[in-house]
C-alpha cells in the first residue's frame, strides 16, 4: 500500500530589524492578515548578534514545518550570520531580505557595532534582496555588493525609503509574491 504524504506547508517567520516594527510596518501587517510569526527579540533596544541567532534556531526547531523568512533591515543581517553558522539551513524554504542597512559605514549607532564584521557568505537557500533607491541606512550599490556576496537576487524597489512603515507600503502585495515565490522555487529545485 502506498501513501502520498503531503508537504508540510511552509510558514512564514518575521524578522524586524533594530527597534522591532511598529503598527504601520509591512510585516505588522503581514502578521495581522496572513498569520505569519514574529520572531520576538530578548532586547531590540541592543541586539547582540549571537542572541538573536540563538533565539531564531530556537524558533525553526520548535516547529517541523519548513519556513520562508521574510527579514527587514538589520534581521537581513541576522538571516546571514545565522545561515553562516547553522547546521539546520535545511529548515528555511527561501528568505525575503528588506532593505539592509551598511553596517560597516561609520555613522552606524553604538548598538550596532557588535554585528561587525558583516557576514558575506552566500546563503544556503534562495534569496531575494529588495532594495530602495533612497534608502537613508544603505546606498543601492552597497546593497547590490550585499546581494552579489549572499547570491540573492536583487530588486530596485524605487524611492521607498527605508522599506519599512514610513513608506506607506500597507500589505505590500508586491513583496509578498516576492517571498510566496521563493517557496515555488525551491520545491521546484528538489
Amino acid at each position: 500500500m502506498t501513501t502520498n504524504a503531503t508537504a508540510a506547508p511552509a510558514r512564514v517567520l518575521l524578522l524586524p530589524g533594530w527597534l522591532d516594527s511598529g503598527p504601520g510596518h509591512w510585516q505588522t501587517v503581514w502578521e495581522l492578515r496572513h498569520g505569519d510569526q514574529r520572531v520576538q527579540q530578548a532586547d531590540w533596544q541592543w541586539p547582540r548578534r549571537g542572541d538573536w541567532m540563538a533565539r531564531l534556531e530556537e524558533v525553526l526547531l520548535d516547529d517541523p514545518r519548513p519556513a520562508l523568512l521574510a527579514a527587514h533591515s538589520l534581521g537581513c543581517h541576522l538571516v546571514a550570520a545565522w545561515a553562516a553558522h547553522t547546521r539546520h539551513p535545511d529548515r528555511v524554504l527561501g528568505a525575503l531580505l528588506v532593505a539592509p542597512p551598511d553596517l560597516e559605514r561609520p555613522d552606524m549607532p553604538p548598538q550596532l557595532h557588535g554585528w561587525r564584521p558583516v557576514v558575506k557568505q552566500r546563503l544556503p537557500f534562495p534569496s531575494v534582496l529588495v532594495y530602495s533607491d533612497d534608502d537613508p541606512f544603505c546606498a543601492p550599490s552597497t546593497s547590490l555588493a550585499l546581494a552579489a556576496a549572499w547570491q540573492a537576487q536583487p530588486h530596485a524597489a524605487g524611492a521607498l525609503g527605508h522599506v519599512n512603515g514610513d513608506s506607506g507600503l500597507g500589505e505590500w502585495r508586491e513583496g509578498r509574491r516576492w517571498l510566496e515565490a521563493l517557496a515555488t522555487s525551491r520545491t521546484a529545485a528538489m
